[in-house]
């Protein structure tokens, strides 16, 4: 099991960020903190600056509540996510608001069960997003002196009626063995890629 994760986020191979995720079980529950960040500038002029935390807990291996907040340059997004008595998740976004089905996962790509559902909630804003999964294959991939073995799957979005900013189309990487997420990518204006750093 893992405590700490470290990922570099890249643009166009260029380091512009990270994303740091920590793990702490306190007796039922297990709750997991991210920190990330990024900004992007072209000729002296900041054209993004991005800022994101989040809050993870689960009871045994359900998912009691969620809370992220995002903002990119002077824009708030924000996912509030908990477990009602009537055992639905309810939804509190600043994309959607509403309940759905205890078994929809949080997009975490940290959480390789994600594999699994045909949905996820959007961890930003907390929009439904249907997905469907497509298992690409085995793949070495190597981040710096180290080549990991993984499973190589896509993410796309079920509705094609999306406009493309909202739809899904991303490629994660898990290490064959562990299923510890170790890269990500998708073509943005740009390729964005999240590479692991460090783990502990």
């Amino acid at each position: 099991m893992f405590w700490f994760l470290k990922y570099g986020l890249y643009l166009n191979n260029k380091l512009i960020g990270s994303h740091n995720f920590s793990f702490k079980r306190d007796k039922d529950l297990f709750k997991v903190t991210s920190e990330g960040n990024f900004t992007v500038n072209k000729l002296g002029v900041k054209l993004m600056d991005y800022k994101t935390s989040t809050l993870e807990t689960y009871d045994n291996g359900k998912l009691i509540n969620y809370d992220s907040k995002t903002t990119q340059n002077d824009k708030t997004k924000f996912a509030r996510v908990i477990l009602s008595d009537k055992n639905n998740l309810i939804i509190d976004g600043s994309s959607y608001k509403g309940e759905t089905d205890p078994s929809i996962m949080i997009g975490s790509w940290w959480n390789h069960e994600i594999i699994k559902n045909s949905k996820q909630i959007s961890p930003i804003s907390g929009r439904i997003i249907e997905q469907k999964v497509k298992f690409i294959g085995k793949e070495d991939v190597k981040i710096g002196d180290k080549v990991y073995k993984t499973l190589k799957f896509n993410f796309s979005s079920s509705d094609e009626s999306l406009s493309k900013d909202k739809k899904l189309n991303t490629d994660i990487w898990y290490e064959e063995d562990t299923f510890l997420w170790v890269k990500a990518a998708f073509d943005k204006t740009g390729y964005w890629e999240y590479r692991l750093k460090k783990v502990k």
